[in-house]
């Protein structure tokens, strides 16, 4: 199962290589220098000459999406993102409260960065199924976004938890408030993500731990902020 993986870990935010017997998938795009590295690690793991055929989106922020259009454009690979992330796709969402932060940085870094607004082949819903890799439901865990959206295996009980928590030993942590639509939401569709019954989390922003090792890290967090949450 490991084989027919590779993480990818661009500059800000890493991404996924999904490899099956039609070719390959893509979860997110991953930012500067995202297409560079991604062709280097296909051909490194001998992938160079398989087609891309599917990418599927994590959610809008620009760290993850910048690099969709032009890999969709160079490969015809069809794109699935989540419903409710609409306006990102488009370059224009709209950010409130401390996220407003978040909206000014990717107002600049979009004409800078060349980021090229794109159309979805299919906007997901919670629940929504995949038939690529070993097969992928769509789980909705809102908060650092609207639509943001993990991917679930249920035959290897995975999942590709994207922005949920970055993954870095020590260093792990929940993301900052300015990065989140709304960060009550999302530490619950952390907690939430915890009664799937998982084997592992495969993180956006991650070292190159295993999915076990990403997946008790997850679980070490979602139990510090419930004790800060109880405490008087």
């Amino acid at each position: 199962m490991r084989d027919n993986l590779i993480q990818i870990r661009s500059f800000g935010a890493g991404f996924y290589a999904l490899r099956d017997s039609n070719g390959i998938h893509l979860i997110d795009c991953g930012f500067i220098g995202g297409v560079q590295m991604l062709h280097r690690a296909l051909r490194k793991r001998g992938w160079g000459k398989d087609p891309i055929l599917g990418i599927i989106v994590t959610h809008g922020h620009l760290d993850h999406i910048l690099n969709v259009s032009r890999i969709a454009a160079e490969t015809g690979a069809w794109i699935a993102a989540p419903r409710h992330d609409a306006a990102h796709y488009e370059g224009n969402p709209t950010y409130h409260g401390a996220a407003k932060v978040t909206g000014f940085l990717e107002s600049a870094g979009r004409p800078v960065l060349g980021f090229k607004p794109f159309t979805t082949s299919r906007l997901l819903e919670d629940g929504d199924t995949m038939d690529v890799w070993h097969g992928l439901t769509v789980v909705h865990l809102p908060g650092h976004t609207a639509g943001h959206s993990g991917f679930y295996s249920h035959r290897l009980r995975w999942l590709f938890c994207a922005d949920l928590f970055a993954s870095y030993g020590g260093l792990s942590h929940f993301p900052p408030h300015f990065l989140n639509m709304d960060s009550k939401q999302a530490y619950e569709s952390a907690s939430r993500a915890l009664e799937l019954d998982l084997a592992g989390v495969l993180p956006s922003h991650a070292d190159g731990a295993s999915p076990e090792v990403h997946l008790q890290r997850l679980k070490k967090l979602v139990e510090r902020q419930s004790g800060d949450m109880v405490k008087p």
